[in-house]
């Protein structure tokens, strides 16, 4: 007798969460947007002295070692936004320009302890990586996107959130792109959900070496949904890139309505009126959901001046208070639930 396939939990209808929103929701009402105030940048300012005055380098300390009065309740409310709220928060208002890399750097790190816990980014460890472009060709096997200058599709990162801080601005282009990954969930739910159990049934994603093992074509060691349901939460896994690739790598390349499946999330996201576009400027620092947000970039021309090239700060942070995740959706890199890329000591030195 042939086992019957296992029941992929599902809500009765479309999500209704405030993570749900199309792009004519921000423009509308910019909520979402936190201008620092003047007292706001003296706390931050005197943080970031204290630290600095003690040797303690961004990514050496923690959150009591940088502390704040209000803007800490204020961080608070970003993490409820960012979790509980549409899912994107914008912080501007910070001049960049009159801080040293150094203080910065400490600046920033000290936010993303208040706002959460850091994970690392690659196999070097790193906790505060540079989206930088240092000339790769993104084509190229287990190659990162974020060292190239080329287009981005839609996709999350594994981490609760996502943080970016602009410290350089592109000569032109490199406009971040985002969308509500509930409302393409919606979308499809109400357009095509022969999708849906596809979807919901998962893929093995392409780790690019920065899995458990030291396999360069290590895939995730079990199939993780796109779209999972849980304990009354929907959230999103998503990258179209490592989703082919991996399940090309573990044997099983995508084809017919899978395939068509995986293609229409990020399509979807990309069109109007799902994506909302985002010039940075100097200073700005914008702060996402993974598990609610899906986020791409145009392709953009650097300057040719060194000093000015295009160059954000990213911060991957699990909060502290997260919301609950199925297991096996959780597990994005072989680590274990919420656990990031497994640093080797060789990638490090």
């Amino acid at each position: 007798m042939a086992t019957a396939a296992p029941k992929i939990a599902m809500p009765d209808g479309p999500v209704d969460d405030p993570s749900v929103w199309l792009a004519e929701d921000l423009e509308r009402d910019d909520r979402w947007i936190h201008r620092l105030t003047d007292g706001e940048i003296v706390e931050l300012d005197r943080a970031v002295e204290g630290v600095l005055s003690r040797g303690l380098a961004a990514e050496k300390f923690e959150r009591d070692d940088f502390p704040l009065t209000s803007l800490a309740d204020t961080i608070a409310g970003w993490a409820n936004e960012i979790d509980n709220g549409r899912g994107v928060v914008l912080v501007r208002g910070l001049d960049a320009q009159r801080y040293d890399e150094d203080a910065l750097l400490a600046l920033y790190w000290g936010i993303g302890v208040h706002l959460g816990l850091p994970v690392a980014q690659n196999a070097k460890g790193d906790l505060l990586g540079h989206v930088r472009d240092k000339g790769n060709n993104y084509q190229a096997n287990n190659v990162r996107g974020y060292t190239t200058s080329a287009q981005l599709k839609a996709h999350c990162d594994a981490a609760d959130v996502v943080g970016l801080l602009c410290r350089h601005p592109s000569k032109s282009g490199g406009e971040s792109l985002i969308a509500s990954s509930l409302a393409v969930y919606n979308h499809i739910l109400k357009e095509h959900p022969e999708y849906l159990p596809h979807l919901m049934a998962g893929f093995h994603f392409d780790l690019r070496g920065e899995g458990a093992t030291d396999n360069p074509n290590e895939t995730t060691f079990h199939k993780v949904p796109v779209f999972s349901w849980f304990e009354g939460r929907m959230s999103c896994r998503y990258n179209g890139k490592t989703i082919t690739d991996g399940m090309r790598k573990a044997g099983e390349p995508l084809e017919g309505i899978a395939l068509e499946a995986v293609q229409a999330v990020g399509e979807i996201a990309m069109s109007k009126p799902f994506r909302y576009d985002m010039a940075f400027e100097q200073g700005d620092m914008q702060l996402l959901s993974n598990h609610t947000v899906l986020h791409a970039r145009s392709s953009f021309e650097d300057w040719p001046d060194e000093a000015r090239k295009r160059d954000l700060w990213r911060l991957w942070l699990n909060l502290r208070d997260g919301r609950p995740l199925d297991r096996d959706f959780a597990d994005r890199m072989n680590t274990g639930p919420r656990g990031g890329v497994r640093v080797r000591a060789q990638a490090a030195e």
